[in-house]
């Protein structure tokens, strides 16, 4: 099994930085893909952004590209979010995810972003 836990999340103004982090442990050596997923309210779950744990490749959302960092460090099992010009449609609950042909998700951490 893997388990997840996020940190960093909080409030922030508009433009302004947050990084977030997601440590995985348990059976990490099985994990193909970790990414970072958005529940604004009233709205359903979105991918924000992905990176393949081997070979750093990374996918993100139209809205994040230009302004998130996805990032790993394989020595720490830790996945990283770096989020830059935030906006206030940025504000939701950031799951971590990871994928070992089997789906583990984080607790979530809230990012609030005031105008």
């Amino acid at each position: 099994q893997v388990q997840l836990v996020e940190s960093g999340g909080g409030l922030v103004q508009a433009g302004g930085s947050l990084r977030l982090s997601c440590a995985a442990s348990g059976s990490t050596w099985r994990i193909k893909s970790m990414g970072w997923y958005r529940q604004a309210p009233g709205k359903q779950r979105e991918l924000v952004a992905v990176i393949i744990i081997s070979g750093g490749i990374t996918n993100y959302a139209d809205s994040a590209k230009g302004r998130f960092t996805i990032s790993r460090d394989n020595a720490k099992n830790t996945v990283y979010l770096q989020m830059n010009s935030l906006k206030t449609e940025d504000t939701g609950v950031y799951y971590c995810n990871a994928w070992d042909y089997v789906e583990h998700w984080g607790q979530g951490t809230l990012v609030t972003v005031s105008s």
